[in-house]
C-alpha cells in the first residue's frame, strides 16, 4: 500500500510516497512479476512470473481507481463514509438510537453513496486531508 495522508502523525507528504512504478521496479528486480486481470478491488494484482506466489499493490496516491471503486466505510462510531479520503460522514449511530425507520437509513446511505466524490483530489490543490486517521476510520 502506498503509503496515503491518513496517518496518525500527520506527517504524510506527497515526497514520502514510493509510488507504484517504483514498487513494481523493486520486486521485478528481486522476482519478475506479471499483472493479473483488474478487478474492482483496490489493490492491483500481480503473479510472480515463476508462479511462486502473487501480491497486490495499492496506488491510491499515484495510480488512483476513484473511477472504479465501490467501496465504503462504517467506522466503529458509527459513521458511515462514502469515500476513504472523505471528509464528510453519515452519522448511521445517531440514525440508530432516534428511532429512524430502515426505510429512512436506507435514504441516508443512499443519499450519501450518490454524493461519492468522482476523485479523492491527491496532488491536486482541491485537496482536503481527512482529520481522521486509518486507524480511526478502519482499515
Amino acid at each position: 500500500i502506498e503509503f496515503m495522508p491518513l496517518d496518525a502523525d500527520g506527517i504524510w507528504t506527497n515526497d514520502l510516497v514510493v509510488p507504484v512504478d517504483e514498487i513494481l521496479a523493486r520486486v521485478n528486480d528481486a522476482c519478475p512479476v506479471e499483472p493479473v486481470e483488474r478487478t474492482s478491488a483496490p489493490a492491483t494484482r500481480y503473479r510472480f512470473a515463476d508462479g511462486s506466489g502473487s501480491l497486490g499493490i495499492v496506488a491510491s496516491v499515484s495510480d488512483s481507481f476513484c473511477s472504479t471503486c465501490d467501496r465504503v466505510r462504517l467506522t466503529a462510531d458509527g459513521q458511515f463514509r462514502n469515500c476513504l479520503f472523505a471528509v464528510t460522514e453519515t452519522d448511521v449511530r445517531a440514525l440508530l438510537r432516534s428511532g429512524a425507520s430502515d426505510d429512512e437509513i436506507g435514504a441516508a446511505l443512499e443519499g450519501s453513496v450518490a454524493s461519492k466524490w468522482a476523485g479523492h483530489q491527491i496532488n491536486r490543490v482541491h485537496f482536503i486531508r481527512p482529520s481522521r486517521s486509518m486507524s480511526q476510520i478502519g482499515g
